[in-house]
């Protein structure tokens, strides 16, 4: 009987697994949830290297990697903007390494409320 049940719970695993469709590398997540075209507020981030603008990309990095089927290794935000809006909205242009060696750029878009500690990523996507 307890054979019989591990083996139900193998399959039962095995095929949602195999339902269950694993997102990649080049795959994005959410979508952009704000016209960042226009200047709507947005401005550019004076200091790209400001250390915690290096952080908010890295941590970006992280949160995605949660997601996908793949290792990313974050190595700097490149360039990016910022707005003020009950905290800060942020798109930030990061340079990553895929696992297999190649450079990348994705586009994170995040909002944080530095008092209260909270960061969402809100979408990341590849860009050219």
């Amino acid at each position: 009987m307890r054979t019989t049940n591990f083996l139900l719970i193998i399959v039962v695993v095995t095929v949602y697994a195999i339902g269950v469709p694993a997102t990649g590398c080049g795959d994005s997540m959410g979508t952009q949830l704000w016209n960042t075209t226009g200047a709507n507020g947005w401005e550019p981030i004076k200091n790209i290297n400001d250390k915690h603008i290096q952080e908010l990309g890295d941590w970006a990095v992280l949160e995605f990697s949660k997601h996908v089927n793949c290792l990313l290794k974050f190595n700097k935000v490149v360039s990016g903007r910022q707005q003020l809006m009950s905290g800060m909205n942020y798109e930030l242009i990061i340079d990553v390494t895929h696992f297999e060696g190649k450079d990348r750029k994705y586009k994170a878009e995040l909002h944080e409320q530095e008092l209260t500690k909270k960061r969402q990523l809100l979408s990341f996507m590849m860009v050219n």
